[in-house]
């Protein structure tokens, strides 16, 4: 989530924290994994910033345990209280959640962890938060992030019809901006050593599925919904084009009518420890 500045383009609406929790659903899983590589484990304190919804601080507090504490931050008071709900139905009590700006918080200076994932890339000088994280983390305490890029961009396996309209519709051309970073996983390496820190370490992947059940299709439709607002503004794109609302049923069938597979963008996670 941006900061100091709230401009997030997927909006703030009940159904865009639906959104995110699909989100993370599919993402999960790749995040996990990145931050597993990077270290974060039990008994760790570790902030994590945009948290939105709380699903990357709760699955923090999965792997910190008990012993551990997490403390999310996020510009958007509204869906913290989602967030919160969602702790307390955990039964996560060592989790806590704070609106505002980590730059200005007073959050204290011994966090063993600060992670976020979807956070760098709608930041206008991600390098220069990576710093400021450098001096609320211990030494030698990790920072680890989790971005995407659309170096490679979504696609379907064969490809549909209704797919290459919606990537002309939709999504963006790299070197385009639309309020965020499209190539910010690509561009993390370079982010960690302008912040002064070692040079990271990186790990790849990609959400990929097929048949009826795929979350992805259902993913992608809502992803269009709460971006279709501000691209009529920059794009002209004609909502009756897209018609969002039946959007994920057609994606679905033109997948598993060719037996083919859908997927989403790049997932880059990069990770090193403050010197």
């Amino acid at each position: 989530m941006p900061l100091p500045s709230d401009d997030y383009p997927l909006g703030r609406s009940d159904r865009e924290t639906r959104r995110l929790m699909l989100q993370h659903q599919i993402y999960g899983p790749l995040t996990r994994r990145v931050f597993e590589s990077a270290g974060i484990g039990a008994g760790m304190r570790v902030l994590d910033l945009g948290s939105g919804a709380g699903d990357v601080a709760l699955l923090v507090a999965e792997m910190v345990g008990p012993r551990g504490r997490v403390v999310g931050v996020d510009m958007n008071g509204r869906i913290l209280e989602t967030a919160r709900a969602r702790a307390a139905a955990a039964g996560w009590e060592n989790v806590m959640f704070h609106e505002g700006d980590v730059r200005t918080l007073p959050l204290g200076t011994d966090f063993d962890a600060a992670v976020g994932r979807f956070l760098l890339m709608y930041l206008p000088d991600p390098a220069a938060m990576l710093r400021h994280l450098s001096t609320i983390v211990r030494r030698g305490g990790i920072l680890a992030f989790h971005e995407n890029d659309f170096s490679y961009p979504p696609a379907t396996f064969p490809p549909t019809p209704l797919f290459e309209s919606l990537r002309e519709w939709l999504i963006p051309n790299v070197g385009s901006s639309h309020g965020a970073e499209f190539q910010m996983g690509t561009n993390l390496f370079r982010v960690f050593l302008e912040a002064g820190l070692p040079a990271p370490e990186l790990r790849m992947e990609a959400p990929v599925g097929g048949g009826p059940d795929w979350p992805g299709y259902e993913y992608l439709a809502e992803t269009a919904r709460s971006l279709l607002p501000g691209l009529q503004g920059m794009t002209g794109v004609d909502p009756k084009q897209v018609d969002v609302d039946t959007l994920a049923d057609r994606l679905r069938s033109e997948v598993v009518e060719r037996n083919g597979i859908h997927m989403l963008p790049l997932m880059i996670g990069a990770w090193a420890r403050t010197p």
